[in-house]
C-alpha cells in the first residue's frame, strides 16, 4: 500500500513522541531571563549541549535540576533518563536565544503547541530584557 502525502504525514505525527510541557522549566528561563543571564547570539549548533556535557552537568546535579532545562516532557518515558527530556533551550548555565528560537521552530514544526507557545513567549520575554 502507497501512503499518499497526507497519509505519510499522519503516520509521521502518529509515530512521533508526544511531549507535556515542563513548568519548572519555563519558571527557571524566566527567573534566568530576568537575572540577565542569557547568550543573545551563539551557534546553537555549537553550544547546545552534546552527551558529554549532558553527562558532566548529571555528575553534578539532579535530575530535577537537569529537566529545568527541558521545556518538554517526553509522555510515557521513565523518570531519571535522558529520553524523559526535550527542548533544551540553554547550556546549564545561560538561556540562549538561539536555543529558544529552535524550541519554537521544533516544536511548531511537529505541532507541540504548549512547548511551542511557552518557548515564543519566554523568547519575547528575553526580547523585552535585553531591550
Amino acid at each position: 500500500m502507497r501512503l499518499t502525502r497526507i497519509g505519510r504525514a499522519a503516520a509521521i505525527r502518529w509515530l512521533m513522541a508526544s511531549y507535556a510541557l515542563n513548568p519548572a522549566a519555563v519558571a527557571r528561563a524566566q527567573d534566568l531571563i530576568d537575572k540577565r543571564q542569557y547568550v543573545l547570539d551563539s551557534d546553537w549548533g555549537e553550544v547546545q549541549p552534546d552527551a558529554a556535557a549532558q553527562n558532566a552537568y548529571l555528575e553534578q546535579h539532579s535530575w530535577d535540576d537537569y529537566a529545568a532545562w527541558h521545556l518538554g516532557l517526553t509522555k510515557g518515558a521513565s523518570d531519571g533518563t535522558k529520553a524523559r527530556h526535550a527542548f533544551v533551550y540553554g547550556d546549564f548555565r545561560r538561556v540562549h536565544r538561539a536555543g529558544l528560537i529552535a524550541c519554537v521552530y521544533r516544536a511548531a514544526e511537529w505541532r507541540h503547541k504548549d512547548i511551542e507557545l511557552a518557548a515564543h513567549d519566554l523568547l519575547q520575554r528575553l526580547d523585552r530584557v535585553s531591550g
